[in-house]
């Protein structure tokens, strides 16, 4: 007979771990039927592609509470900046810390440079080139 999980607790102390089941019953986590948890929403699809023009591109959209992974690798000269919109890239503002630039290069780079909290952000990366060739790689 199940055991009804009363509010607000979400959860029951056993010998193992249990969890709400969608009827609010305990049930007891296993192989099969591992706790439901997540972190964010699935990984998303990288924005990665090769260019040897100025432009912005994107969007990526970062899975929630993971960090944003930038590869930036050629041999170009210029800077590239992250821009972070949450109205469909009408508005794209450029990533900032206590004010300050961040996520602005104009070298080579392997670093986290977002961890995204809200499910509408989309995040670009606004290439100016003076010259070369820019290989770059937004994922998680």
């Amino acid at each position: 007979m199940p055991i009804p999980i009363i509010s607000p607790s979400g959860y029951a102390a056993t010998r193992a771990v249990a969890f709400a089941d969608a009827d609010g019953n305990a049930v007891l986590a296993s192989g099969s039927l591992p706790l439901p948890v997540t972190l964010g929403s699935d990984p998303t699809v990288p924005l990665a592609g090769t260019t040897a023009a100025s432009g912005t591109f994107g969007p990526y959209q970062p899975a929630l509470g993971r960090e944003a992974m930038l590869t930036l690798s050629g041999s170009w000269t210029g800077t590239i900046r992250v821009l972070r919109s949450t109205d469909g890239g009408v508005t794209r503002l450029p990533l900032t810390i206590a004010g300050a630039a961040w996520a602005q290069f104009t070298a080579n780079c392997c670093e986290p440079i977002w961890e995204e909290t809200e499910a509408l952000a989309r995040l670009y990366l606004e290439v100016t080139l003076s010259s070369g060739s820019l290989t770059y790689r937004l994922a998680q």
